[in-house]
């Protein structure tokens, strides 16, 4: 039972109680500045009240220490590279704020006036989006540990409009894609130097991101049958599984085969530094930014922009976008057309013509025509039988 109390009975004046227990049995009161807000608390808390639960930590436990344990968690089931973008994000944006604050205290006003401080100083959408998600993410968890009964920095997103616009994606992807004659140019500014030329052949030939360029091995190559099995990424000297958390398997060319065939090993990777080094990321954009500015290329290029070429150029082609989304490795259809939507085709008015059936078409067409002479022979006899008559 959550009561109303005026809290000059306890001693607050001007203030309005709401007490009440929540479903750990844990006696709580909370202050509302009139009674129309302690009835609004009321309502939220009196299912909370209603539901008896034990929380699976601490009721007590602050909101800093909760995602330190829900970061611990995290990390046996999320790449390393992610973990370390949640950690960030945590120490850096919502430790300081919210760090100190218990779990069941948090309130969404709260968070919606740091989200918006954020924007308010600069901070890009994205970043604060991110920012947004990991919370949320927190706060989940904590709905499943028995700390709270719904989350507070729900539908905030959306209503700062932090959600990514896939128009937007769009166009910076179309922003960053190259044309086909770029990217002939890319290439042939880097022929002088074999070793980047096959690097960067392969990436504009299969749409590889650069830690599946690094964790490719020879075993995974299949010359003959052009096929490239994609089934591991090294990402800051990391091994895991691709980005989507699955292998594929990828077309080879037959300008890529012929650069590969030179090369082939029995085993080992693909593609190594100088002197037998390790190749990393550094490599690969070091190799991208030679054959860049000597095909004078724009200076916001990077490899990743490779992908995103082939991509849109297999698009243009008219190739599915299913076909599309199995050589990249994404997750699923719509983040293929979310994020290369802009070169599927959308205007083809003779497409409709397929639809008629073939017979029931030469039949309409000859009738119309009869109907049309019919009515053509109709109307010059009348205007001949017009013109003999005499005139009164």
């Amino acid at each position: 039972m959550a009561k109303i109390i005026n809290g000059e009975k306890r001693g607050r004046p001007g203030r309005w109680l709401v007490d009440f227990y929540d479903g750990s049995g844990r006696r709580r009161i909370l202050t509302a500045r009139t009674r129309d807000e302690a009835k609004i608390i009321q309502e939220r808390v009196l299912g909370e009240s209603r539901q008896q639960t034990r929380p699976a930590c601490d009721p007590n436990i602050t909101l800093g220490a909760y995602a330190a344990r829900w970061l611990e968690i995290r990390a046996v089931t999320v790449k390393p590279r992610s973990l370390e973008n949640y950690s960030n994000t945590w120490r850096l944006h919502l430790a300081p704020r919210f760090g100190s604050q218990r779990v069941r205290s948090v309130q969404r006003d709260a968070i919606r006036g740091h989200l918006v401080e954020l924007l308010k100083g600069g901070m890009s959408r994205g970043s604060v989006r991110l920012i947004h998600s990991v919370l949320r993410a927190v706060l989940n968890a904590a709905i499943g540990d028995g700390l709270i009964l719904s989350n507070p920095a729900d539908k905030i997103g959306r209503e700062l409009k932090l959600a990514a616009n896939k128009f937007a994606r769009q166009d910076a992807v179309k922003q960053k894609a190259m044309d086909r004659e770029q990217v002939r140019r890319l290439l042939a500014a880097a022929e002088p130097r074999p070793r980047d030329w096959a690097l960067l052949i392969c990436i504009a030939r299969t749409g590889l991101r650069s830690g599946e360029i690094i964790g490719l091995e020879w075993p995974d190559v299949n010359i003959e049958a052009r096929r490239i099995t994609v089934e591991r990424q090294i990402s800051r000297g990391l091994l895991g599984t691709p980005k989507g958390g699955h292998g594929r398997v990828v077309d080879m060319t037959e300008q890529l085969a012929a650069a590969l065939l030179p090369l082939r090993q029995e085993s080992g990777p693909v593609f190594c530094a100088p002197r037998g080094k390790p190749m990393t990321a550094d490599r690969i954009r070091g190799a991208f930014a030679r054959a860049r500015r000597a095909a004078g290329l724009p200076i916001h290029l990077t490899p990743h922009c490779l992908r995103h070429s082939y991509a849109s150029q297999l698009l243009q082609m008219g190739e599915p976008d299913t076909y599309v989304q199995r050589q990249l490795g994404h997750s699923g259809i719509q983040m293929t057309v979310d994020t290369y939507g802009s070169w599927l085709p959308t205007d083809n008015r003779d497409a409709v013509n397929r639809l008629d059936d073939e017979l029931v078409g030469i039949k309409m067409v000859s009738a119309g025509r009869d109907n049309g002479r019919r009515a053509t022979e109709v109307a010059e006899r009348i205007d001949a039988e017009l013109e003999a008559c005499p005139t009164s």
